[in-house]
């Protein structure tokens, strides 16, 4: 057992089964029990613990975690004290930025922010949503909501702000967006008195590098093909690469040995131009991490 352990916060709820996975392609196998908030990794230098992403940012700040995983939202809500360490663009449903949105029933009177003044809104996100009418200049009552926020208007609210990825939720529930309040990613975070620790940086820093890996390898393939000397140029030219392609030398001299990494969405049209333009034995590879 190591004499050094790392306090990381992973996140219950819609975000736990996401981080686990990305995790898992990182390296740190992660394991669960139903009655246990403690999983398990296969790390003797980490100890885990399952905490809401709407609290990780505050038991980040007051040391009880020295990380965590959680949105970017959520440490603005807590106005908590935590070094960012990176952005993690993932979710559980895309790899878009989640949006906290404000809404209104379809046919609400209401058409502009400044139609709220002496309204009531209902969100989970009450320091967000107060701090945006404040931007706008607008008073209105601000009621932290329990959950089933988007049932709310007309006869709790007059208007949400509410959290969406897709818009489906808000879409069936016929709220119509009246603005945007704020986009958010998710993000590892740090205690910054933990993070001045050389053992305990260099241990957040390490993990960082390997989640961000995995998601820069995230729908990229390798290609590899041999090419005649001849046809080199034509072949570098067509393909789509993420960086400079490697070439390298064969044992014999008219042939050269091409690597590169491109979006697996371009193989289905590169291949056929590369074969046409003289490639031969062409390879497509996973790729599960790019470290640059």
């Amino acid at each position: 057992m190591s004499e050094r352990i790392l306090k990381l916060g992973i996140p219950a709820g819609s975000l736990k089964d996401s981080t686990a996975e990305l995790f898992d392609r990182a390296g740190y196998k992660i394991k669960f029990s139903s009655r246990s908030y403690f999983p398990t990794v296969n790390d003797d230098e980490i100890e885990c613990m399952l905490i809401r992403a709407q609290e990780m940012a505050r038991y980040v700040a007051n040391g009880i975690l020295d990380a965590g995983i959680t949105g970017h939202d959520w440490v603005l809500e807590t106005n908590a004290d935590v070094h960012e360490v990176c952005e993690l663009v993932f979710s559980k449903v895309s790899r878009r930025p989640v949006r906290w949105v404000l809404c209104v029933p379809e046919d609400s009177d209401i058409k502009t922010v400044k139609d709220l003044e002496g309204k009531r809104i209902a969100t989970e996100a009450v320091g967000l949503t107060t701090n945006y009418l404040k931007q706008h200049g607008v008073n209105a009552e601000v009621e932290f909501s329990w959950g089933a926020t988007e049932v709310k208007p007309p006869k709790l609210a007059d208007a949400i702000v509410e959290v969406t990825e897709t818009g489906s939720s808000l879409r069936a529930n016929n709220l119509r967006i009246l603005d945007e309040v704020i986009q958010s990613t998710t993000r590892f975070i740090a205690n910054p008195k933990s993070y001045a620790d050389e053992w305990t940086k260099n241990k957040i820093d390490n993990i960082a590098l390997m989640l961000q890996s995995c998601l820069a390898a995230e729908g990229k393939v390798g290609l590899m093909m041999n090419v005649h000397r001849e046809q080199l140029d034509a072949v570098v030219d067509i393909l789509p690469a993420l960086q400079t392609p490697t070439v390298s030398h064969l044992s014999d001299p008219d042939w050269i040995a091409v690597n590169t990494i491109v979006e697996e969405k371009l193989v289905r049209t590169a291949v056929p131009q590369l074969k046409a333009a003289g490639a031969k034995g062409i390879v497509e590879y996973p790729i599960s991490k790019i470290i640059d």
